[in-house]
């Protein structure tokens, strides 16, 4: 669900990067099961005075991400609404009992990220400080890519114990992963590939990199680059130290120190 000032500002995000950033959130989730989407279904709430020219070219970004990965549109729903709401539903399919989970993740796997972390949030806060940004100028945050061919490839090479995306932040996502795996995820704050245009903070926090965060053997032979994309180990998983799992950090000294996580969390009132 992409909902008006929580996930993007007209006066920010053209209609067309809203469209196709809708689809790509959806795609992302596929990508982070190993699965190859099947179709999408969309439902618009839209307010009565909304130009035509803005819904015209939301669906033409929505429309040709859909074409692009070969997604069609199936159907949906409209209404009228006080502002925009986009809720997308995307249909995808994986081989019986290969499905990519957060919860397979082992003591002794190895953490492992997509690409580069930070640099949507850092467009997000130059946005918020008041800087104008063109669209073309930071593709990342305004046209994101869903990792669909990498998360396929890990499902077929079978080397994946646990996997999601970072639509929330490392610190949130990774998480996840240790809550449902009853793990605890250690990470080294040196290796975490930073986007050029972000600091740690970012990398750690901030969200809708729609990157790819995975888990797997210390003996699987993970390449460094997966169809294009770069690969890189920034932590391990460990046995838990409290009821539901933790993440924490590690310096070259390997002191460990608690990660609070930190990113976007629907409802937080702070």
């Amino acid at each position: 669900m992409c909902v008006e000032d929580v996930h993007f500002r007209r006066e920010w995000h053209p209609a067309e990067s809203i469209g196709h950033r809708c689809l790509a959130r959806g795609l992302s989730d596929i990508a982070a099961m190993g699965g190859e989407p099947l179709a999408c279904f969309l439902s618009l709430d839209l307010p009565s005075n909304l130009p035509q020219r803005w819904v015209n070219d939301f669906m033409s970004g929505l429309l040709r991400l859909a074409r692009l990965r070969k997604t069609p549109l199936s159907g949906g729903d409209t209404s009228s609404a006080p502002k925009i709401v986009a809720d997308i539903i995307v249909l995808g399919t994986v081989p019986a009992g290969q499905t990519l989970l957060r919860s397979k993740a082992r003591p002794g796997d190895r953490i492992y990220v997509t690409g580069e972390l930070g640099g949507s949030a850092a467009t997000l806060k130059r946005l918020h400080s008041g800087k104008k940004i063109r669209s073309s100028d930071n593709s990342r945050h305004f046209y994101p890519t869903p990792r669909l061919e990498v998360g396929l490839w890990l499902r077929k090479k079978n080397l994946v114990t646990s996997m999601i995306d970072i639509s929330d932040g490392l610190s949130v996502d990774l998480a996840h992963i240790c809550e449902e795996s009853k793990v605890d995820g250690v990470l080294r704050l040196e290796a975490l590939p930073v986007a050029k245009t972000a600091d740690l903070a970012l990398a750690l926090h901030g969200g809708e990199d729609y990157e790819l965060l995975f888990s797997a053997p210390k003996s699987a032979a993970v390449p460094r680059r997966i169809a294009g994309v770069s690969i890189t180990e920034i932590g391990e998983i460990r046995r838990k130290t409290s009821q539901k799992g933790t993440v924490k950090t590690i310096d070259s000294a390997g002191r460990l120190k608690p990660l609070r996580p930190a990113g976007w969390e629907h409802f937080k009132t702070d």
